[in-house]
């Protein structure tokens, strides 16, 4: 049984976006508004739509073929900013959508070489404003085991409570036994959270597996308290919390 919140935003939902937004390619500003539009195209979280003349026109290349999609006719353009081009990577709406979609430009995330909220970098995709995290500091009794071997301990511990994830539980070095950790190239990034700075595998007595704890060197303003903590995916190992047992969930996203 889930035990956290779900994101229940409906697929089609759009906001006005009251937050600056900026975005560059090839070191180039493409796009400065702060008349964006959330979309949900799926319930986690959502996309910007922006205005086009919030968009450096000059930048875009018209690849003269139209899609459709479920907000209406879009033109396809690529984007050209001195030698980076992005074909493919925006799509203008016309008028035989939702009308606060009119004239938008919709860009794939991955096309776009750095996206801000005001002066703060956003990271996967746009948070959503429906979406809360929380780092809480806590005095349960967390432990963490795998294959039957223990793998951590701590009576304060620091909760992440994310709206549509499991909560993840953050323990200080001193409470992990580091010699079950192998250091992993691996590094993700969080919309919430920020990047990660340390990926681990865990070595048990029977196996390695690849890629179960993380920590974020320099997390989000909000995230401070887990700076520098490890986490461990609630997936993958067996977690202990004040002498209850947890079910593994199904998802996997630190």
């Amino acid at each position: 049984m889930q035990s956290y919140p779900k994101a229940i935003v409906p697929v089609g939902h759009v906001e006005p976006v009251p937050r600056r937004i900026r975005a560059y390619v090839g070191g180039v500003p493409l796009l400065d508004t702060t008349g964006a539009r959330y979309v949900w195209e799926m319930p986690p979280y959502p996309q910007y739509y922006v205005p086009l003349p919030d968009v450096d026109r000059r930048l875009l290349v018209d690849e003269g073929r139209v899609e459709r999609t479920p907000r209406g006719t879009a033109r396809v353009h690529g984007i050209r900013a001195g030698d980076t081009v992005r074909p493919s990577a925006a799509r203008v709406l016309g008028d035989d959508g939702p009308a606060a979609l009119s004239g938008t430009v919709r860009f794939e995330w991955t096309a776009l070489d750095a996206w801000f909220e005001e002066d703060e970098e956003v990271f996967v995709h746009p948070r959503s404003p429906y979406s809360r995290v929380d780092a809480l500091r806590s005095t349960r009794r967390v432990r963490v085991e795998l294959d039957g071997v223990p793998l951590a301990e701590s009576a304060a511990p620091v909760l992440v409570f994310e709206t549509g994830l499991p909560t993840r539980y953050y323990l200080d070095r001193t409470d992990v036994d580091l010699t079950r950790l192998v250091p992993s190239d691996t590094r993700t990034a969080c919309p919430y959270k920020g990047r990660t700075t340390d990926y681990w595998s865990v070595r048990t007595d029977t196996a390695v597996h690849p890629d179960l704890a993380w920590s974020y060197g320099f997390p989000t303003g909000a995230l401070g308290p887990v700076a520098g903590l490890i986490a461990f995916y609630n997936e993958h190992v067996d977690l202990v919390v004040d002498g209850r047992r947890l079910d593994r969930p199904r998802t996997a996203f630190s």
